[in-house]
């Protein structure tokens, strides 16, 4: 049973930033070649018979889990004994499902072998070689990625009418973090050869909603893991288990899954110094249905994190960053040439109100327009019709601009939309004729380049056409503490007519 339920494929879930669950979707249909697949918020659920090394591949996703159990949200009562009671009846009422999983997750394992350990520890190398210069702005800012995933995977577990009382989210938070900094020497990544006798476990456990408000995540870990121990005779250990079992609780459903790698996926070994969340940048460029030969251009670049993911993806590209600041595109420099991309970025300084490129020159233009908090830029606002017009200038017809907008970025470009129709329309009414933009409102469809039938975010009423750019999807994603929001636009006509 348990050779038949492999050669079919393993079933996993995969928790992903909210806002980013229909683009997980889509990508492990079509990277992994993934069967029933199905989405909440905050998770994405599928069978894949992939390998290791494809399932690491994944982009737009966080941590992959290989999933254990999946029920519907426990009954919440006052009674903490008899909740209590339930949970770990959950852990522990098919012992089978746990020795089969657990089985998979060694031949995982194996197949990765050292590879999988050099390649985990290689984030880390300043724990073995302190005279390497480090990068301390990097540091910091990956600290803040990891610090975000957690609030952002708890938020999503929350669910939307769910409250999570402060102290039970701190917990959450804390809890969710330790299991994310296991020692780079931990036995997790050792291969288990007795399960019975020297078996070493934990229990990481996330709990949010209504259930967070009668038990704390302590109080779940803890009973479960005696629990754990009692059942299969194996010895716990908080700072190096040879297995982790992970324990999500919420008012969607309650998850137990075992964490294929020690690091989230959204680490990327070549990204020298981070910048925008590698997961969202990954999702802005599959929205670009870049294609073998196109022209690619981030005119605001930063640390070149955009690029970087969409080189990486589709390679027979070419790709071009511009940017104002002598920083960034050190930082963005420094991170093409770790990732080994010189040959495929080209990187120069240029303000994108006047970008030195001939029009109609790119197929795509992808951009996170910077927010205003982390480097203090505040006339971003007022500047954004000049950034969209150069934009929409250097656009061939037919191309792909992708925008990632915060609240008041995404007010001002609606704005700016509204007043293009209403000028629009106006032309018509003094018998001006049907112009490409009205033209346009009345262009519906979404298109996506992975293709594979997750149905897509319908653009919303206040994304409206502006100059030739038609409105092809809006998709609010989340960047931890930060809401944002990715706008596309295709070029339909010419600049200007």
């Amino acid at each position: 049973r348990g050779r038949a339920k492999m050669a079919a494929g393993a079933r996993y879930f995969c928790t992903a930033g909210r806002g980013l669950e229909p683009f997980l979707a889509r990508e492990v249909r079509a990277r992994l070649g993934a069967t029933e697949v199905d989405y909440v918020l905050g998770k994405v659920f599928f069978t894949t018979a992939a390998e290791p090394g494809e399932l690491k591949e994944l982009k737009s996703g966080e941590r992959l889990f290989l999933l254990l159990k999946k029920r519907v949200p426990l009954s919440v009562c006052g009674n903490k004994g008899k909740m209590l009671h339930e949970i770990k009846t959950l852990l522990t009422e098919e012992p089978k499902s746990y020795l089969d999983v657990i089985t998979t997750w060694r031949k995982l394992r194996s197949h990765e072998g050292k590879k999988d350990e050099v390649s985990q520890e290689n984030p880390l190398p300043c724990k073995r070689k302190p005279e390497e210069e480090i990068n301390i702005a990097s540091k910091r800012q990956k600290t803040e990625q990891v610090r975000e995933i957690v609030s952002e995977e708890c938020q999503a577990g929350a669910g939307e009418n769910c409250v999570v009382s402060k102290e039970n989210n701190q917990d959450c938070q804390s809890e969710s973090k330790a299991s994310l900094e296991v020692s780079p020497t931990s036995s997790i990544e050792k291969p288990i050869e007795n399960e019975k006798q020297n078996f070493s476990f934990r229990v990481s456990c996330r709990c949010s909603g209504a259930i967070a408000k009668i038990l704390t995540s302590q109080e779940i870990g803890r009973a479960v893991g005696i629990a754990l121990r009692k059942q299969f005779g194996w010895r716990a250990d908080l700072r190096a288990p040879d297995l982790e079992i992970f324990l999500h609780l919420n008012d969607i459903h309650s998850v137990v899954g075992i964490p294929l790698f020690r690091l989230p996926l959204a680490n990327r070994e070549y990204i020298k110094t981070a910048g925008l969340r590698s997961t969202v940048a990954w999702a802005m460029a599959s929205l670009a249905e870049i294609s073998v030969g196109a022209f690619v251009l981030d005119p605001m670049c930063g640390l070149g994190t955009i690029l970087l993911e969409a080189a990486k993806e589709w390679p027979e590209a070419c790709y071009w960053g511009t940017d104002t600041s002598d920083s960034q595109l050190e930082g963005a420099s420094m991170n093409i040439k770790t990732a080994g991309l010189n040959d495929k970025i080209e990187l120069f300084k240029a303000s994108v109100k006047a970008l030195p490129l001939p029009s109609e020159s790119f197929d795509a233009v992808i951009s996170d327009i910077p927010f205003g908090k982390k480097f203090k830029i505040t006339k971003d606002i007022q500047l954004l019709p000049d950034i969209l017009q150069e934009m929409e200038r250097v656009l061939r017809v037919g191309g792909i601009i992708v925008l990632l907008l915060n609240q008041d970025l995404r007010k001002r470009m609606d704005g700016i939309a509204k007043n293009v129709e209403n000028e629009s329309l106006n032309a018509i009414s003094d018998g001006a004729g049907e112009t490409a933009t009205v033209k346009a409102l009345n262009n519906g469809g979404n298109s996506s380049s992975l293709g594979t039938g997750v149905e897509e975010p319908v653009p919303s009423c206040g994304q409206m056409c502006f100059g030739s750019l038609v409105p092809d999807g809006i998709y609010e994603v989340s960047l931890g503490r930060t809401d944002a929001f990715i706008y596309k636009y295709r070029k339909i006509s010419t600049a200007g007519n």
